[in-house]
């Protein structure tokens, strides 16, 4: 399918990070400076802040769009849950971060950016979803 306007092909990464009660409030009453407080989206932000290809717009670096939410489940019995115990449902206050990366990035670096990700991501089983775009250019 031919887009019709000018694109720019991009990876996106999209995270759902932990964080505490209190950053979700804050950041849904207007405090953009929570993002700051809250230990887990600190190490987050020092990896998209480093110098490399994430949140990559040309004239923007380091782009991160963040939107408050909640992550429900139930640990199985054989989990290692950060929060919650086993069979028990839990609730988590979650951010959804989604990250742009140039699609030409080299495989072998884009893939050093997902383990660093991974590694500072507190969950056991970290959810991370990788998925192809086009972002739109003005003409």
């Amino acid at each position: 399918m031919a887009l019709p306007r000018s694109t720019r092909p991009v990876r996106v990464i999209r995270l759902y990070w932990p964080v505490s009660v209190e950053t979700i409030v804050a950041m849904t009453t207007g405090d953009g400076d929570a993002v700051a407080r809250d230990p887990a989206l600190v190490a987050m932000f020092a990896i998209v802040r480093a110098d490399n290809a994430l949140g990559d717009f040309g004239v923007y670096r380091s782009v991160v769009e963040l939107a408050p939410g909640w992550e429900f489940f139930t640990p199985a019995a054989g989990a290692r849950p950060t929060l919650g115990t086993a069979d028990t449902g839990q609730a988590s206050p979650t951010v959804i971060v989604t990250l742009h990366v140039p699609a030409d990035v080299r495989d072998d670096v884009f893939d050093q950016l997902l383990d660093q990700l991974i590694a500072a991501h507190p969950w056991e089983v970290p959810v991370i979803e990788l998925t192809a775009a086009a972002l739109l250019l003005r003409r």
